[in-house]
C-alpha cells in the first residue's frame, strides 16, 4: 500500500530520539532498579483543588461536546492571565484551547507553513520540534547556540540564517533542554529580525512559571509591536504537574486564531469540558504547591551540581529556568550518546543524550530534575563514579 510523504518525512524523528529512555524502561520492566532522569514528567503531585474541580465538573455532566475554540469562560480566564502578564488588554478571541502544547505547536505550524518554507530552530531544541516543522513540509534550519555562553541566542547567527524561504523562528524560553531563559533584550533583537524579514515568532512557553534565581520571564508577546506575528503555545502540564490532562492553548492575534480554527477543527472538535473548567480554575488561582515544586527543582539542581563538582571531565551550571539541567561531558572524551549509554549500562542511571536535541547538544546529557534530593545525590555519585573510570 502507498503512504503519504508525511510518513517518510517523519520516519527518523520519532522514538529513535528516546532510545536510551526506552532501553531503561525495558530493563526496569524486567525488575532492574534504575534512577530515571530522562523524561520531563513532574514527580510531585498537582494541586488537589484542581483535581477536585475536574472531578466535580465531570460528575456534574460536563462531558458533552465543547466549543471548537474552547469554552468562553476558559478563554476569558486565559485573557485575564495574559492581560496581567502583558500589562495590556488581551481578549478572549485571541486563544484556542487544544490538548497540550504539542498539539498546539503542530496546529500552529500547519497554519503558517507551506512545503519548502524554512523555520529557524535554536539548537539545542526540544526533540519534537523538527517533526512539527517537517510534518507540513517545512524545513528545519538549526541555528547553533554556544554551550559556553549558557546556550543563549547569537543574534548575528540568527540574522545570517535567514533566507528568502524563511517563514518563522521557533523560540523556547525557559528552554528544554538547556534551562536558558532569554532576556527581554534578546527577544527584542530577535523580534527586530522577524519584523525586518516579515517572519512569524512561535514561542513555546510551557515552562514560563518556572524561573530561577534573579532571572525574569519575558515573551515576545509582551511587546505590542510583536503581537501580530507572535504565536504562543503553552499548557498546565508542567506548571501545575498535570501532563495527563493534555490541557494546552494557543495565544496570538485574533486574526491568527480565526485562521487557525479550521485547522484545529480538522484534527479535533473541542476538548473535554470538565478539563477546561479545571484549567480555568488553575489559571485564576495561586497554589502553594506550584511554588514548592519550582523550589524543589532548583534545590535538586544544586544537589546534582554539588555532587558532580569533583567529577573528572564533567561540568554543569544551574538552570535559569525550567526543570532540566545540561550535564557537559565533553571533557570525558565521550559523546553525550556514549556517556548516556554507559551511565545506563554501568550505573543504572537513565538520562537523555544531548544529541537527541540537535547537533549543539552533542557532548551533553539532559538531566530531568524529577527525583527527590536523596535520589539526585545518589545519581550524582554514580555519574562521578563513571567519569572517574574514563
Amino acid at each position: 500500500m502507498r503512504y503519504a510523504s508525511t510518513v517518510d518525512r517523519l520516519s527518523d524523528l520519532g522514538s529513535a530520539k528516546w532510545a536510551v529512555h526506552i532501553a531503561g524502561r525495558q530493563r526496569a520492566a524486567k525488575g532492574e532498579k534504575l534512577i530515571f532522569l530522562s523524561i520531563g514528567e513532574p514527580d510531585l503531585p498537582p494541586p488537589k483543588a484542581i483535581i477536585d474541580v475536574a472531578d466535580r465538573q465531570m460528575r456534574a455532566g460536563r462531558l458533552r461536546y465543547s466549543a471548537g475554540r474552547g469554552e468562553l469562560h476558559l478563554r476569558e480566564a486565559l485573557a485575564r492571565h495574559y492581560t496581567k502578564q502583558t500589562g495590556r488588554s488581551i481578549a478572549a478571541d485571541q486563544f484556542l484551547f487544544l490538548p497540550g502544547t504539542q498539539a498546539a505547536l503542530a496546529c500552529a505550524f500547519m497554519a503558517i507553513i507551506e512545503p519548502g518554507d524554512e523555520v529557524l530552530l535554536l539548537d539545542p531544541y526540544y526533540a519534537t520540534y523538527e517533526a512539527v516543522v517537517t510534518a507540513p513540509g517545512g524545513v528545519p534550519v538549526p541555528v547553533p547556540l554556544d554551550p559556553d555562553r549558557g546556550f543563549h541566542p547569537d543574534i548575528s547567527a540568527i540574522e545570517k540564517a535567514v533566507t528568502p524561504k524563511t517563514k518563522a523562528i521557533l523560540l523556547n524560553s525557559p528552554s528544554n533542554p538547556t534551562g536558558a531563559v532569554f532576556s527581554r533584550a534578546e527577544n527584542l533583537a530577535i523580534g527586530e529580525i522577524a519584523k525586518r524579514h516579515d517572519l512569524w515568532m512561535v514561542s513555546d512557553e510551557v515552562y514560563a512559571s518556572m524561573i530561577h534565581g534573579n532571572h525574569s520571564f519575558h515573551s515576545p508577546f509582551f511587546e505590542t509591536d510583536l503581537e501580530e506575528r507572535t504565536i504562543v503555545v503553552s499548557s498546565i502540564s508542567k506548571s501545575h504537574a498535570l501532563p495527563g490532562f493534555r490541557a494546552g492553548w494557543v495565544a496570538g492575534s485574533a486574526d491568527f486564531c480565526n485562521h487557525l480554527l479550521p485547522v484545529s477543527e480538522t484534527l479535533l472538535f473541542g476538548c473535554q469540558p470538565f478539563l477546561e473548567d479545571a484549567t480555568a480554575f488553575a489559571l485564576d488561582t495561586h497554589f502553594d504547591e506550584t511554588d514548592a515544586m519550582k523550589q524543589a527543582y532548583l534545590a535538586r539542581a544544586k544537589v546534582l551540581m554539588t555532587g558532580v563538582a569533583g567529577a573528572k571531565g564533567v561540568t554543569t551550571h544551574l538552570p535559569e529556568g525550567g526543570m532540566f539541567l545540561m550535564l557537559d561531558v565533553r571533557g570525558t572524551g565521550l559523546t553525550g550518546e556514549a556517556f548516556a549509554r554507559r551511565l545506563l549500562d554501568e550505573e543504572a542511571v537513565v538520562t537523555m543524550p544531548g544529541e537527541s536535541f540537535g547537533a549543539r547538544g552533542a557532548g551533553h546529557c539532559r538531566v530531568a530534575l524529577t527525583v527527590d534530593e536523596a535520589t539526585m545525590a545518589e545519581a550524582a555519585r554514580r555519574i562521578t563514579a563513571l567519569a572517574s573510570r574514563l
